[in-house]
Formats: C-alpha cells, sequence, structure tokens
C-alpha cells in the first residue's frame, strides 16, 4: 500500500507540472515574443513553489536528491503523456494556436544542432532550479525567457506544443535526452560550489 501511495503522488504531482508547463506553452503560442516568453516563467516557477514533479526541473538533482531512476522515468512519462493530452485539450480552445504549434512541430529535426539546443536548455534549468533552491526567483523569471528567446529545445513543452499540433515528433526522445545531458553536465560543474555553500 505504501508503494501504491508512493507512485500515486508522483503521477500527481507530474501531472500538475505538465499543467502549469502546458499553461506557459499555451500564452506563449498565444501571444509570442516578446511578452510569450517572460509569461511562460509561470509554469516553472509554480512548479518550484508548488513543489511539483517536472522532469527538466528533476533530472539535475538525480544524485543530489536521491532520486531513483525509477521515479524520474515515471515522472518523464507522466510529464509527456499528460503534456500531450493538455495540448489536445487547449487545442480546442483556441484554433489560432494550431498553426503556430504545427509550424514548430515541422521544424524540428533529429540533429546534433537540435541535440544541443536541447543540452542547452537543461543546463539553464538546473542552474534556474538551482538558483530557486538558493533563495531567489531571478533564475527562473531570466532564464526561462533566455532559453526561449535562444530556441533552445524544452522536452515537455515540446511534447505540449505537439499535442496542441495533434502532431507527434520522435524529436521528443533526443530532447528528453539533451535536457538531461546538459543538467546533470551543470550539476557536475557546479557541484564543488553547491556543497560549499551548503
Amino acid at each position: 500500500m505504501k508503494k501504491f501511495w508512493h507512485y500515486f503522488d508522483l503521477v500527481r504531482l507530474s501531472a500538475a507540472a505538465s499543467l502549469l508547463i502546458g499553461l506557459g506553452d499555451f500564452v506563449l503560442l498565444k501571444i509570442g515574443e516578446p511578452v510569450g516568453p517572460f509569461l511562460f516563467a509561470f509554469g516553472l516557477l509554480g512548479v518550484c513553489v508548488l513543489g511539483l514533479n517536472l522532469f527538466t526541473g528533476k533530472c539535475g538533482f538525480l544524485v543530489e536528491d536521491g532520486i531513483r531512476v525509477s521515479d524520474l522515468a515515471t515522472i518523464l512519462l507522466v510529464n509527456l503523456v499528460c503534456g500531450y493530452a493538455i495540448g489536445v485539450i487547449f487545442s480546442l480552445f483556441d484554433a489560432t494556436i494550431v498553426g503556430v504549434a504545427e509550424a514548430k512541430v515541422a521544424s524540428w529535426g533529429v540533429s546534433l544542432e537540435f541535440f544541443l539546443k536541447s543540452v542547452m536548455c537543461g543546463v539553464i534549468m538546473y542552474l534556474a532550479v538551482e538558483l530557486y533552491r538558493r533563495g531567489t526567483s531571478l533564475g527562473i523569471l531570466l532564464g526561462v525567457p533566455l532559453f526561449i528567446f535562444c530556441g533552445f529545445q524544452h522536452s515537455i513543452a515540446n511534447v505540449i506544443t505537439m499535442g496542441v499540433a495533434v502532431d507527434f515528433s520522435w524529436t521528443i526522445l533526443l530532447c528528453a535526452a539533451g535536457n538531461f545531458v546538459g543538467a546533470i553536465a551543470a550539476w557536475g560543474w557546479c557541484r564543488k560550489n553547491t556543497e560549499q555553500k551548503k
């Protein structure tokens, strides 16, 4: 029974995180730049404040927080499934965002460039959450617009966009892998300084 409640909470908090990122993606698709990227930050800020489970916000803390690989995989799966479903629902709210989402999905392709853009997003996500843990929200409020303006790729935002377009691209796997690599790399680079601050 204890295991059941563990996974119930894992799924519940992961689904809620998908919804918050979905709201951020919706406004980005709706109004675009330059305001959209800043409003998108509401999603990650809400995830951090409420302690929700977002793959891109958790993977950099895999070792530090003692997160089980199976739990991280569950978080990713729920984020992806719920994110896609939320995107499909959002497509029914406003037809104007569907064309924007379709164009975005069509522009993605399996390439080294796409992977590296995913890695860089992972780096920024780790730094944003780490800064939040150290007592400032500036990493989120500036980091989220930063990765969007730079064209970096966020796996959960991407799957939501796929849902809005009612389309699918296998680039999502490359994106998730890149986000993971970037977050772990950033954690490794910052680890010594992080330990000194504690």
